[in-house]
């Protein structure tokens, strides 16, 4: 199962504190679905892209798609528009 931390706003927001949780899902498309029916409106976050991804520690621009393994560390940071 991917190792999921839930910290920052997002922690805050909908668990009440920074967690690490593990989710068992195929990639990140599919851990966004998990997320949103363990913490129902965590999809309208996801959906409004207001979140970057980051896996094993790389940030990854079209994390849609990108395999989760057993051992994967994800971590959503919040985007930073520059300008």
């Amino acid at each position: 199962m991917a190792r999921v931390l839930l910290n920052g706003d997002l922690g805050r927001r909908f668990v009440g504190k920074d967690i690490e949780i593990k989710v068992a899902a195929r990639n990140v498309r599919h851990l966004y679905q998990l997320l949103d029916e363990l913490y129902p409106g965590m999809g309208e976050v996801f959906a409004a892209r207001s979140l970057a991804v980051a896996i094993d520690g790389d940030i990854v621009a079209d994390a849609f798609l990108e395999p989760l393994e057993d051992d994967t560390e994800v971590c959503f940071l919040p985007a930073i528009r520059g300008g």
